[in-house]
């Protein structure tokens, strides 16, 4: 049996960002919700959460947010936030009761495409899962994290250690970890304006003539799949046309009309030398992938991509990706 947990518990958990290196969409369901195919990868980039856990009667979730400097996009700071959601639904499912306490330095745009408030909801059900071991299964806790949201089972990770390199299938319950991706430097552009998912979604429906022009008879998808190296080739990594390749996604024609200020920026940061530029999710970030980090910060620090990102009042930011780990 494990041993019962401690009254209390204080903890410090990263949540890292992630960007999406190429997706596609392959179908759409009965409900609506669309499937995809994309390689996940987590950032060196990260907000970080500080977990509280209290014995209590009653369940309680506070949370105090504080935004990093030139961070973009607001973050509630009330039950609509998603690590919030999270902690009340862990605690609901689990059939327990706790004071909790969140305090959550935002580092990550949001919203961005970069999972950050999935990342947070993940972060949390993690610190709990480890505070009340057994409370819920794996499968369990997987199933809660896609109710949340379709990016929380990628955050989970396999383990307690969170998440690395995977690929990501269905509507986002279908995680499979992807070896031989490397860390790769990469500079990031806000462009400024928000851009909700589901309005990018909607976009991209009615460029494609309805959600029925996705499948063919019996439902195949009729557009490509996203295709893996295999067996990996480290070599693939530093070529710009198989980059440029990998990292096509299907949602940015959507987002580009929804925020033009997408295509403006994805010029400038092509460049500046990048081997390949990419936007992650539904955007409206973008991501430059470069052969080093002082490669990656000296594009950012280019005049012409400094005054445009001033001028639109965007962020910036130089992160690494985490390799996949080695298995035995």
């Amino acid at each position: 049996m494990s041993p019962p947990p401690a009254a209390e518990m204080s903890a410090e958990i990263a949540a890292p960002a992630k960007v999406n290196l190429g997706l596609r969409i392959v179908g759409v369901r009965a409900d609506g919700y669309h499937e995809l195919e994309s390689l996940f990868v987590p950032l060196d980039l990260a907000d970080g959460l500080r977990l509280r856990v209290e014995e209590a009667a009653e369940t309680t979730v506070e949370i105090v947010v504080e935004v990093a400097p030139g961070v973009p996009g607001e973050v509630p700071s009330d039950g609509r936030n998603l690590a919030v959601r999270a902690a009340g639904a862990f605690l609901a499912r689990a059939g327990l009761t706790a004071r909790v306490g969140l305090q959550l330095r935002k580092r990550i745009p949001s919203p961005g495409g970069l999972g950050g408030g999935s990342s947070d909801a993940a972060a949390v059900l993690r610190g709990l899962a480890a505070h009340f071991p057994g409370a819920l299964a794996p499968d369990e806790l997987a199933r809660l994290g896609l109710e949340l949201g379709a990016d929380v089972p990628f955050f989970l990770g396999p383990d307690a250690s969170g998440p690395e390199p995977a690929r990501v299938g269905g509507v986002g319950e279908d995680v499979a970890p992807e070896a031989g991706v490397p860390a790769l430097a990469l500079a990031l552009i806000h462009p400024g304006p928000s851009l909700e998912t589901a309005r990018v979604y909607a976009e991209f429906d009615a460029l494609a003539a309805g959600p029925a022009s996705l499948t063919g008879p019996g439902g195949a998808p009729t557009m490509p799949a996203l295709q893996a190296p295999a067996p990996p080739d480290p070599d693939r990594w530093r070529s710009a046309e198989w980059l440029t390749h990998l990292l096509a996604n299907d949602l940015e024609p959507a987002a580009r009309r929804l925020c033009p200020e997408i295509g403006r920026a994805h010029d400038a940061l092509a460049a500046t030398g990048a081997l390949a530029v990419g936007l992650t999710g539904s955007g409206p970030t973008l991501f430059g992938i470069f052969p080093d980090a002082p490669a990656a910060s000296k594009a950012l620090k280019g005049s012409a991509l400094r005054n445009h990102v001033a001028a639109v009042g965007g962020w910036t930011g130089v992160a690494k990706t985490v390799a996949s780990r080695e298995r035995s």
